[in-house]
């Protein structure tokens, strides 16, 4: 199913339930309105802004569909629009104080006399004489707040309910809405098949705009654009190019905004994409679907889940102490005590911004057993001891470690869509991964656990697509499975590097305590890409604080525990140490490293009480 005709599918299960506007209407955010008598005078400005947040943001209203204000010419809305257009008033750009647009104002009540020219409805006429007999002067003899200027404003007529008792706009008076049915049928360009349907319609000249994605302009952008030359063909102009039919058209642009809007529970971000997912109805039903996307929500890392989900995927998750281990997924999700189908169709679309239009950068359909059987396997790729998170992490979390001063907007263009193909699909990580995990430590970033955690990930997931055992031999390429904890047999040169560098790490920090730059902050970059060039001179100096350690009181015990541990590393090493690690290797050395730097001092037996050694110190004392 293509990504149009997935979202048209969707808007028909969401028009089903009301979460979006009918045909011809949009739901945009609104700020006050303008309450007018029936002579179409303005008795008040009625305040419809959400006050409970840090900054009053406007209400979701239903109203007649916006249009692309494209060219010079200002083109209006029916009944609604901003404070240009409505009242002709505005804030200047780049100049302080109140701008008037007449143009603006003109070409709104222009578009009103042409529309309600045989209006008899009186809340349309009061719109009509208020729009003749407004003037920007009157702006200061109303005393109407500034927050109108550059907001979205809609009319009312005074006293006017429906039937539920509660105030109705003028936009959503019978007669209003019987004037722009008519205007949206007769306004519908030449007809052609429709891509999307197959079915004979007026096709869409100009495809709606999409709001929500980051990055993106604050106006929205478009999926589907021609506005130039060389994206025609045939001599055909805008939407000709690739025919959608009006209907559908507002179908999907209606569909994509909701699941895009603020707090959709399906919408998350990572990197420079912002995706949304859904779950498909036809099969299981709306329960079935909407249990489906708390599901993914959770897994994905966008939202809580309930009580119920919390529990069935505890044991998955975290059960027994061990990250994660999601064995049998239906058997999980038959736990949960809610009508759940796992084979649920589940859509995931990734977007960024590029311009005035937007780019795909994912595009993914699978079921829900499936797609939580690949997050298992990501899962378990990213696992590692000591644990680098609480619970799996979410996409945008995931490239954290490898964004500067952890800002999601220094990763990389594009490795946010690229990593979540892989972890949707199955499919080796980017490469690209793994080299600016590698830049943040020679930059000088520490080894934490999720810079480890996303190392381990790619190599592991590269050994798995080998399709290769564990090795008995050492090895520089990648052929072996790397350790998830601290593995003393693992014979991997680069591994046993990476071991014995924090050793050495270990024994300056025992002999010297706090020291301005450590070997870590002065050689890790280097010892990780030129072994040979740099662990001559670290093994010497060792020497030296091993000595330190033996003439200090209390240490000597000490000192001996780190001899041997050195001796059982290089024991397992070649006495030609490599001139250069290729980067698979030198992400082995980043795991080594972090395994032996938090790996705990197993508890001494009688034979040794003698020579064992006390905790070793930490950073913190």
């Amino acid at each position: 199913m293509t990504i149009l005709s997935a979202l048209n599918t969707h808007y028909g299960r969401l028009e089903r339930c009301g979460g979006v506007a009918p045909f011809g209407f949009s739901t945009e955010s609104i700020a006050f309105a303008l309450v007018l008598s029936p002579d179409g005078g303005l008795n008040s400005c009625r305040d419809l802004r959400d006050h409970t947040g840090r900054q009053p943001v406007g209400r979701p209203v239903t109203v007649p569909r916006t249009s692309k204000r494209s060219g010079t010419t200002p083109r209006a809305f029916f009944l609604w629009d901003n404070s240009k257009f409505v009242l002709g008033l505005g804030n200047g750009t780049g100049q302080p104080g109140i701008t008037t647009y007449s143009a603006h104002a003109a070409a709104f009540r222009e578009t009103h006399e042409r529309l309600l020219d045989d209006a008899t409805d009186p809340g349309l006429l009061a719109v009509l004489r208020f729009l003749r007999t407004w003037t920007p002067s009157r702006f200061g003899r109303h005393r109407l707040a500034s927050a109108l200027l550059d907001r979205n404003l809609v009319f009312q007529l005074d006293g006017d309910v429906d039937a539920d008792g509660q105030a109705r706009f003028v936009h959503d008076r019978p007669a209003a809405r019987a004037v722009w049915e008519r205007q949206v049928t007769i306004s519908g360009g030449p007809s052609a098949v429709c891509l999307v349907t197959g079915r004979i319609a007026p096709v869409a000249r100009l495809h709606p705009v999409i709001k929500g994605v980051a990055g993106a302009r604050l106006s929205g952008g478009s999926l589907v654009s021609f506005n130039r030359n060389a994206f025609a063909s045939y001599g055909k102009k805008q939407g000709d190019n690739a025919p959608v039919s009006e209907a559908t058209a507002s179908n999907y642009g209606a569909a994509l905004n909701a699941l895009l809007a603020r707090n959709s529970g399906t919408k998350m971000r990572f990197g420079d994409t912002t995706a949304v997912f859904w779950a498909s109805a036809s099969a299981g039903g709306e329960t079935s679907a909407r249990n489906a996307e708390a599901v993914v929500a959770y897994a994905l890392g966008v939202s809580r889940a309930s009580s119920a989900y919390a529990a069935a995927f505890k044991s998955g998750w975290g059960g027994g102490g061990t990250f994660p281990e999601l064995i049998d997924i239906r058997r999980t999700l038959e736990r949960i005590d809610v009508a759940l189908d796992p084979g649920t169709r589940i859509h995931i679309l990734g977007l960024s911004p590029n311009g005035p239009r937007l780019s795909v950068r994912l595009w993914h359909e699978t079921t829900l057993d499936l797609l939580l059987a690949r997050l298992a396997e990501h899962w378990e790729d990213l696992r590692i001891e000591p644990r680098a998170w609480h619970r799996p992490p979410s996409p945008l979390a995931l490239l954290q470690p490898v964004a500067r001063r952890g800002d999601p907007e220094t990763v990389p263009p594009v490795l946010g869509g690229e990593v979540m193909r892989a972890i949707l699909t199955g499919g080796r990580y980017p490469r690209v991964l793994l080299t600016a995990a590698l830049q943040r430590l020679r930059a000088g970033d520490p080894v934490t656990g999720p810079r480890a955690a996303l190392i381990r990930a790619v190599l592991q997931r590269d050994v798995r697509h080998r399709g290769r055992g564990k090795q008995a031999g050492p090895s520089f390429t990648t052929g072996m499975e790397v350790p998830v904890s601290l593995d003393r047999q693992e014979a991997d040169p680069a591994y046993r590097l990476g071991r014995l560098f924090a050793l050495l790490e270990n024994v300056q920090r025992a002999a010297l305590g706090r020291v301005n730059a450590s070997i870590r902050d002065r050689y890790f970059g280097a010892a990780s890409a030129t072994p040979a060039s740099v662990f001559p001179l670290l093994l010497r100096n060792t020497s030296h604080h091993l000595a330190v350690l033996r003439r200090k009181s209390g240490t000597g015990g000490l000192a001996v525990w780190f001899e041997r541990e050195m001796n059982e590393v290089m024991d397992g090493l070649d006495m030609t140490l490599p001139c250069h690690l290729h980067p698979e290797s030198q992400g082995r050395f980043v795991v080594g490293y972090y395994h032996q730097r938090c790996a705990r001092k197993p508890a001494p037996d009688a034979a040794e009480a003698e020579t064992a050694a006390p905790d070793l110190p930490t950073d913190e004392g």
